[in-house]
């Protein structure tokens, strides 16, 4: 039997301590034989990111046991932290960014030595020349410490010995701004690669490059197979067979692509993304079966599935499964594996089967009990803008098993605004989100324009306009959920992380919709941005905002006179890619108009917050922060919130 309570204020099981302590994530799934290897993120050990092994017959095993910590610092995301070879896995190590090496009944094995200013990336493993090749960024190249230059990124290799000392890399490729996916032939002869200079990103524009190799190791002569200024290449590959397979968007969308002897040809031409933007280092979308067959994640229409591609007929046939989400796709012994995204359970490692037509799941995320809390589904939604197109979204309605809101009420909706911003929401269970929709929360997670997932044209749609459609998406998203009856237009909240903070302060600035925000380590100043940022992101600006002008124009900072409502901020004290300055100029000049404002500080934490008690106290705060700005009584005993004015 039901019993109704006010929205917003339903007791859930679904504590913001068991989100933290009891959640993990996993990422980067590799094959070798018999035998997969991924990485698991466990918040409960500070964030601490370790190498698992699943091998038939033998199960779970962990390879890399505290204090390591597999994680790349190379343009700040990382990725790419390890390899699999028959000497053993090579993983970088987060602490001093060295590569290590963990073999069989043996603990890791330092290779590298290369100072503190040297990160390691996407490491491939050249076994005729035993060595390393790997993307290097050098945060000390000639004299970039004094004089706040730039660090170099280049291609090296590094050699590994039987025994002794750690090896130092050795440039293979430099002179282009960056370096990614170094891919080896399989008669070790040649050496493709993808690089791009400023102002591009990886997805803006990319050449991939192929490079004889002489006896020496070196690259001798050099071809640029595809990409330019804009086309995005990504992820290439090599079959047994010599031909090189990626992906390119020069169609529009990412596609795949072959090339061998006989030139360039699409494998599979569909209006579809076949990738998404390689934030990080190791994405893989793609995987060879054979010569003839590939396994393919396909992203259309708010809908990710895994086709099976023939090179030959170029035809595709869908695998099915209950997946929302396929990352990390890979394969062993011909049978594709990836890391499923569910929408009523935590990831998964699955191993698709043809002799049975089905899929085995392998390893599981932990996640917190539930309990009898059914989770709230995405429901993929499209809306019009004002402008007279339609952008997207995923509606989640309240949910709670025994409770529900009084006749005629409508709940309030917390707006989330995605990173990026090319980035995108997905429709796999999200516990930050369950936590507040099985409290009587509506959440619209919205695919403002500049997502990924639609093709070049929409993902395109964002530059010049940062800072302007994606805000005014989010209110068109808004304005259709009230219209529909599905949330109260007096209790609207907006919030994001990053890119998404920005979208939210733009909002709160620019804006009479939203009645609250949350900004987690969001973009308060963009000319403070552009001059303090890393190097991966610091021309970013310049396709996203267009002009110095708009620097100004469009950052909160400048706008706070026309913001009305409460916000409060979360913010890491070593942020290297929004630093801590934003958040902290930002609440000041809050202070100084007398608007409720609240700032949540951690020591220690960088780009997103990783330990377990930080990611436990920003998400009961935020919930905190909403209860007191929309008067929602709880008896949930909350954080102190410290809301100044």
């Amino acid at each position: 039997m039901t019993r109704t309570m006010p929205s917003g204020s339903w007791p859930s099981p679904i504590s913001a301590a068991a989100i933290a302590a009891g959640a993990t994530s996993l990422a980067e799934l590799r094959s070798a034989g018999d035998a997969l290897f991924w990485l698991e993120t466990r918040p409960r050990e500070g964030g601490r990111t370790s190498l698992m092994r699943w091998r038939a017959g033998k199960g779970v095993k962990e390879l890399t046991p505290a204090p390591f910590n597999v994680r790349s610092r190379v343009h700040e995301y990382g990725g790419g932290a390890y390899t699999v070879t028959d000497a053993g896995v090579f993983f970088v190590n987060f602490d001093d960014q060295d590569i290590y090496l963990a073999r069989q009944g043996a603990g890791p094995v330092r290779v590298t030595d290369s100072g503190p200013g040297c990160r390691f990336a996407d490491l491939c493993w050249d076994a005729a020349r035993r060595r390393i090749i790997a993307v290097c960024e050098d945060h000390e190249a000639g004299t970039a410490a004094e004089s706040g230059a730039e660090p170099e990124n280049r291609l090296v290799a590094i050699a590994v010995p039987e025994s002794g000392a750690p090896g130092q890399p050795e440039i293979l490729h430099r002179g282009h701004d960056f370096y990614a996916a170094p891919r080896l032939s399989p008669d070790a002869e040649r050496l493709a690669f993808v690089a791009w200079d400023h102002p591009n990103m990886p997805w803006d524009g990319t050449l991939l490059r192929l490079a004889d190799l002489g006896a020496d190791g070196h690259p001798v002569r050099e071809t640029v197979v595809a990409g330019g200024a804009e086309e995005s290449i990504q992820q290439p590959g090599w079959l047994d067979n010599g031909a090189l397979i990626f992906i390119s968007d020069r169609s529009g969308y990412w596609n795949l692509y072959r090339f061998d002897e006989s030139g360039i040809d699409c494998v599979y031409q569909d209006a579809a993304d076949f990738a998404q933007p390689p934030w990080v280092f190791g994405m893989s979308s793609w995987a060879a079966l054979d010569e003839n067959l590939l396994a393919a994640v396909r992203h259309q229409d708010q809908r990710s599935e895994l086709l099976l591609v023939d090179i030959r007929q170029g035809l595709a046939s869908p695998l099915g499964g209950k997946w929302v989400e396929h990352q990390y796709l890979c394969a062993s012994e011909r049978a594709p594996c990836f890391i499923g995204g569910c929408q009523d359970g935590p990831a998964e490692v699955i191993r698709h089967s043809f002799s049975t037509q089905g899929s085995v799941r392998l390893a599981q995320a932990q996640a917190p009990d539930l309990g009898d809390t059914p989770p709230s589904k995405a429901a993929p939604v499209s809306f019009p803008t004002r402008d007279g197109r339609r952008a997207f979204a995923y509606y989640y309605a309240p949910a709670h098993p025994k409770i529900s809101a009084p006749s005629g009420e409508k709940p309030p909706l917390v707006v989330m605004t995605h990173g990026g911003p090319t980035a995108a929401a997905s429709p796999a269970l999200n516990l930050r989100i369950q936590y507040f929709s099985s409290r009587g929360f509506a959440v619209l997670d919205v695919d403002y324009r500049g997502s990924s997932g639609y093709g070049r044209a929409y993902r395109e749609a964002l530059d010049g306009q940062w800072g302007v459609i994606d805000v005014t998406d989010c209110e068109d998203a808004v304005n259709w959920a009230v219209g529909q009856g599905l949330a109260d237009r007096q209790r609207i909240a907006i919030r994001g992380g990053s890119a998404g903070g920005f979208t939210t302060l733009c909002a709160l600035t620019g804006s009479n919709v939203f009645r609250a925000g949350a900004s987690h380590y969001g973009i308060g100043d963009l000319a403070a941005l552009a001059r303090d940022t890393h190097k991966f992101e610091s021309r970013y600006l310049q396709r996203l905002i267009g002009s110095r002008e708009n620097l100004q124009i469009r950052s909160p900072i400048n706008h706070v006179d026309k913001l009305n409502c409460p916000v409060i901020f979360f913010q890491g004290t070593e942020d290297r890619v929004v630093p801590p300055n934003q958040a902290r100029t930002m609440v000041a000049a809050l202070n100084r108009k007398g608007l409720p404002v609240a700032y949540v500080e951690f020591a220690g934490e960088g780009h997103g917050f990783r330990q377990a008690e930080n990611v436990e106290r920003a998400l009961a705060s935020e919930y905190a922060f909403y209860c007191r700005v929309f008067d929602i009584a709880t008896s949930e005993i909350l954080p102190r919130l410290e809301l100044s004015n």
